[in-house]
């Protein structure tokens, strides 16, 4: 099957490494654009997430919040986590889950993919609903990592959006899933 899009597709030509940390690595690429010239993209490889709609049983859903370093203040988010390498997203949602709010739950739903930044990396966000929550413990919070946990109704937390309260674009996106599932009945 051939490509209807092919003609927007733009080919690398080579691949440099301008920094590599713990969490990013930032690439600089020379690449051939559709009409033949050469171009310059600059881009962020990332291990991908994941994010936990945590449904509890009377209707709300898990919260977070923490403190974002780069926009220096704390932001109201659902659960979520960084995939470790050759992790499996399901092991990922599940540990995440727990580590950040003692939790585990009893049914595990995969809802979809996002990309968050595709203008300058590949990161993907995988969704998942999560059912069934019980407490099975305290958080096991990784080291440095600092952050309250609560609750909020969907439609508080759909208005928190409205009213600006509610920025993050992957809280955003699973929320969006999460009006679409739990009301609509997707």
């Amino acid at each position: 099957m051939s490509d209807p899009h092919a003609h927007l597709n733009e080919t690398p030509l080579d691949s440099e490494q301008v920094f590599s940390g713990r969490l990013l690595d930032v690439r600089r690429d020379r690449v051939r654009l559709p009409d033949g010239r050469e171009g310059v993209r600059e881009y962020i490889v990332h291990p991908g997430a994941v994010v936990i709609i945590g449904l509890l049983d009377d209707g709300s859903l898990l919260f977070e919040r923490q403190h974002r370093y780069p926009l220096r203040r704390a932001f109201l988010e659902l659960p979520a986590g960084k995939i470790d390498p050759g992790e499996d997203i399901l092991a990922t949602a599940r540990r995440e889950l727990l580590e950040e709010t003692g939790h585990s739950a009893a049914e595990w739903r995969h809802l979809g993919v996002m990309h968050p930044c595709i203008g300058y990396s590949d990161e993907r966000i995988e969704i998942f609903l999560a059912r069934g929550l019980r407490r099975e413990s305290a958080q096991q919070l990784d080291h440095g990592e600092f952050l309250d946990v609560l609750s909020l109704s969907l439609d508080t937390a759909v208005d928190a959006v409205r009213q600006g309260a509610i920025t993050d674009a992957k809280t955003i996106t699973a929320l969006f899933w999460a009006e679409k599932v739990i009301g609509a009945g997707w």
